[in-house]
């Protein structure tokens, strides 16, 4: 058998499935905000945001901080969210930014899905 080795990720990745949100995941300002107050809370440098108000509804949006990106897909009209932390940092604080996106979009089931990316051999 190979010799096995042990890999280095370049950063982590949290998927969070939001459903059933009671927050009013149609208003790109509310959403804006409260993915921003998660990235402040996380202390991530922000370096720049866009977020998109579609018609009838729903939002899209993307924080970039220059430990990587926070990005968020909603569909009100199914009181879903669907939400990228991803960072290169071990400094960032992403716990607490679940933690603050949980009471924020209050929703009744989550779902959290952690993946380690760009694993390289060490």
């Amino acid at each position: 058998m190979g010799e096995e080795k042990s890999c280095a990720a370049l950063g982590s990745h949290i998927l969070l499935e939001f459903h059933s949100c009671s927050a009013n995941l149609k208003d790109s300002a509310k959403v804006r905000e409260i993915l921003l107050g998660a990235a402040k809370v996380a202390h991530a440098h922000i370096v720049d945001s866009f977020f998109h108000q579609f018609n009838p509804h729903g939002v899209s949006g993307v924080i970039v901080i220059s430990e990587s990106h926070f990005a968020i897909h909603t569909w009100p009209e199914h009181n879903y969210a669907a939400i990228d932390l991803f960072s290169c940092s071990e400094d960032l604080l992403a716990e607490d930014a679940v933690k603050f996106l949980k009471e924020a979009f209050n929703p009744k089931t989550v779902s959290v899905l952690k993946l380690d990316r760009g694993n390289l051999p060490a």
